[in-house]
């Protein structure tokens, strides 16, 4: 994690987060056929049909992971300047995902890796599954642009990508003009990013034949709170 540290990102094979998780790679691979099962994201302001999603929230301490009861998500303008600003609820991730050994484990490994890095009491949690497709010919996986997500650390994890060209990762320093582009193609592999230092966006996806997707899933990990509307706080 080094990498982590130091430039503020670090790309890791699938056999490193199976190790990371301390479970085997296949343990993961098994968890793919959830992405199939995502409603459509009815948020999305360009009208397009190509995002599904489902979303769950946790507090880790420590060795002890805690589903919280489910929640809004929410960004500031500040953050998401297209869905910033507005409660979206999105329907629960599947209980048959979030009771599986191997969710659990890879949500304490990386909660473990990152305490290594930056000492914290509570990390608050976001998990997104996400499949982007190409129902409309193109589909955006980041139709907000260049983004921070307003946390600590951000983790993109390649579940899947069938039938597609496009889907470039590209990473750039929140303070200057320096930035990355490389595509994730390996099933499990990791972008972990630091939010604080880096902006990121992936570019549209195209079909390569009739149809394609891909699938993704995002951990977001924040030390002080979730992040919460205005009005839920004063609630």
């Amino acid at each position: 994690m080094q990498s982590l540290r130091t430039n503020g990102y670090v790309v890791v094979s699938a056999e490193t987060v199976a190790e990371m998780a301390k479970v085997a790679l296949s343990d993961l691979l098994s968890l793919n056929s959830f992405w199939g099962d995502l409603p459509r994201d009815p948020y999305l302001k360009d009208g397009g049909r190509y995002r599904f999603r489902r979303h769950a929230s946790y507090e880790i301490k420590g060795e002890t992971l805690s589903m919280v009861p489910h929640r809004a998500h929410w960004q500031s303008v500040e953050y998401n300047a297209l869905h910033g600003g507005i409660e979206r609820w999105f329907e629960p991730m599947q209980t048959q995902l979030t009771s599986d050994a191997a969710w659990q484990a890879l949500l304490l490994g990386m909660a473990r890796i990152l305490s290594s890095l930056k000492p914290v009491t509570t990390w608050f949690v976001e998990a997104h599954e996400f499949r982007i497709d190409t129902t409309d010919g193109i589909g955006r996986p980041t139709p907000e642009g260049a983004h921070r997500d307003g946390v600590d650390f951000v983790a993109v994890f390649l579940v899947d990508r069938e039938g597609i060209k496009g889907g470039e990762t590209r990473i750039f320093e929140a303070g200057g003009s320096a930035g990355l582009r490389f595509t994730l193609t390996q099933p499990w592999s990791l972008l972990l990013m630091n939010d604080e230092r880096m902006i990121h966006e992936s570019t549209p996806i195209q079909p390569v034949g009739n149809y394609g997707h891909r699938d993704t899933l995002v951990l977001t990990f924040r030390s002080n709170g979730f992040q919460d509307s205005p009005k839920s706080a004063q609630q």
